[in-house]
């Protein structure tokens, strides 16, 4: 989607596994250079097609010298490459050099010691800490490649080629856990490349304006599922922009939103931002089709079908004068879907608005198929969308069919409702709902367990239903860590969800990491 100019002179990220990746991609665009990643294995002209200005090889879970480790192709040494971790072994390995397992691994935080020599480490004290996590090590080094700086238990913990331009480093420099990793990247990015820092919001804003029009031309229309998140929100403003009324707007509300969300998306769109946007009360349609069932996956597939057909049956009457079907699809969707690689499996199969029936024929419009979720944030900020939308709580696409565990009744969907918002807001009023300063969370909800508890309100017994509340911390959402919040602010949260929900008795705090859990609890 994104016009030539923008893209090229860029970095070019291979991926060896590393659940860093994309966080290597993210800071590297943080630094204003464009980034894209791409599969090991993937074909060289796709990898080469904006003419990448160096590369970046990740770290991975392989040994190099396994008879199937991954690989590095050749096309990568006639550019400046950057090795991490697994990147720096296989640069060694694929060179001539020797890398074996270590007496000692290396996993958590380390000190490295240099002698600020190199441009690689300009800038940066002769013993700073970084995060390490390997079980092999460089033995050997390949001809032509010099020690930049060393760590406790390992002799090589930088290294350059004395003529090429290649580097690599033994640790992360992407990760929060090696404070000054953003200085090394930004030493190789223009120190040692000579990258142009020309990636930004608001030069993506005008270049993704100018491509959809070139895409939809003068008098070409749009359709647009809106959900109401970040992504659809951002996406469709964009659009407009670019189309003004010729985009078409659908929000499904399926009754398995949040308080007053639905009201929030109709209000935002059709009244401040003069978007021509059909609004769907599609509640009872969604309950009655769910009646009954328990089973998450099941759940996941009624509600997919159902979305689809209330949007179809909206899209076909407008069949005939729309071509194009909008998507809000972002970055890690392109990338898990392991579009380019030869060998890679797919994590997930992305399509927003997927099983639109033959008979609807789209051309399909992405305009953030190249950001990142903070990215989407950034340009939704950008295009004045209020800060409650853009920061909106990440929210699954069953919405609360799989918080309400077990049956969904417009009862217990109340509940969780009622509940989540008082959580959410006591969160919010002392400062606890988006993580700043290593304080607060990242994602917080309720759940509405399928279970009853006895309890005991005004002298009477009770025996009613449980909410569970989840609060985690996480950089990625591929991991996370439960949040560590102030006891007094979910006693709170807990004695105003038990005093002003009807049928709940008792409150619990989930304490499960990602992994062994998940985020969800279905």
């Amino acid at each position: 989607m994104l016009g030539d100019n923008l893209r090229s002179g860029g970095v070019v990220i291979l991926d060896y596994g590393s659940q860093y990746t994309q966080l290597i991609a993210r800071r590297v665009r943080e630094l204003q250079v464009y980034a894209e990643v791409f599969p090991f294995d993937a074909e060289s002209d796709k990898v080469l097609a904006n003419r990448p200005s160096a590369f970046i090889l990740s770290g991975g879970p392989a040994s190099v010298y396994e008879p199937d480790a991954p690989t590095l192709p050749d096309y990568v040494l006639d550019h400046p490459t950057l090795g991490i971790c697994y990147g720096m072994q296989l640069l060694t390995h694929h060179l001539g050099g020797r890398v074996a397992p270590s007496s000692k691994r290396e996993y958590g935080s380390a000190t490295v010691h240099h002698d600020g020599a190199h441009p690689l480490l300009k800038g940066l004290p002769s013993e700073f800490e970084v995060w390490m996590s390997h079980g092999d090590r460089l033995e050997t080094l390949a001809d032509g490649f010099q020690a930049l700086a060393t760590s406790d238990n390992a002799p090589y913990v930088a290294i350059a080629h004395r003529e090429k331009s290649w580097y690599a480093v033994q640790f992360h420099p992407e990760v929060s856990h090696t404070p000054l990793g953003t200085q090394v990247l930004a030493n190789f990015l223009f120190e040692l490349v000579g990258c142009r820092p020309k990636w930004s919001t608001g030069a993506f804003i005008e270049d993704a304006i100018r491509a959809i029009q070139a895409q939809v031309g003068e008098d070409g229309r749009v359709l647009l599922g809106l959900s109401g998140g970040v992504d659809s929100a951002v996406a469709g403003t964009l659009i407009q922009q670019a189309i003004g009324n010729r985009l078409t707007a659908v929000f499904v509300d399926n009754g398995l939103l949040r308080l007053n969300e639905a009201h929030e998306v109709i209000r935002v769109f059709r009244a401040e931002h003069g978007m021509n946007l059909v609004a769907i009360n599609g509640a009872e349609t969604f309950l009655s089709a769910l009646t009954g069932i328990t089973e998450p996956e099941q759940k996941r597939k009624i509600i997919g079908k159902t979305f689809i057909d209330l949007f179809a049956e909206q899209a076909r009457q407008l069949s005939g004068t729309v071509r194009f079907l909008a998507q809000g699809t972002i970055y890690p969707d392109v990338i898990e879907s392991a579009a380019h690689s030869k060998t890679a499996h797919i994590i997930k199969s992305h399509h927003n608005v997927g099983g639109l029936p033959a008979d609807l024929p789209f051309q399909l419009v992405e305009p953030l198929r190249d950001l990142f979720k903070d990215e989407v944030r950034c340009v939704g900020e950008s295009l004045g969308l209020p800060s409650s939308l853009v920061w909106r709580q990440p929210f699954p696409g069953p919405g609360l069919a799989i918080r309400c565990l077990g049956e969904i009744t417009w009862e217990r969907l109340e509940k969780l409702r009622h509940a989540d918002h008082i959580f959410t807001t006591t969160l919010a009023e002392a400062g606890y709902l988006r993580r700043t300063d290593g304080h607060g969370s990242d994602q917080a909800f309720a759940v509405l367990l399928p279970v009853k508890a006895v309890g005991v309100m005004g002298d009477q017994r009770t025996y009613q239903e449980v909410i569970a509340l989840r609060a985690v911390a996480t950089d990625d959402f591929m991991t996370a860590d439960w949040a560590r919040l102030p006891m007094e602010l979910l006693a709170k949260a807990s004695r105003r969800i038990v005093n002003e929900v009807a049928g709940v008795n008792r409150v619990v705090y989930d304490i499960t990491s990602k992994p062994p859990g998940t985020i969800e609890w279905e």
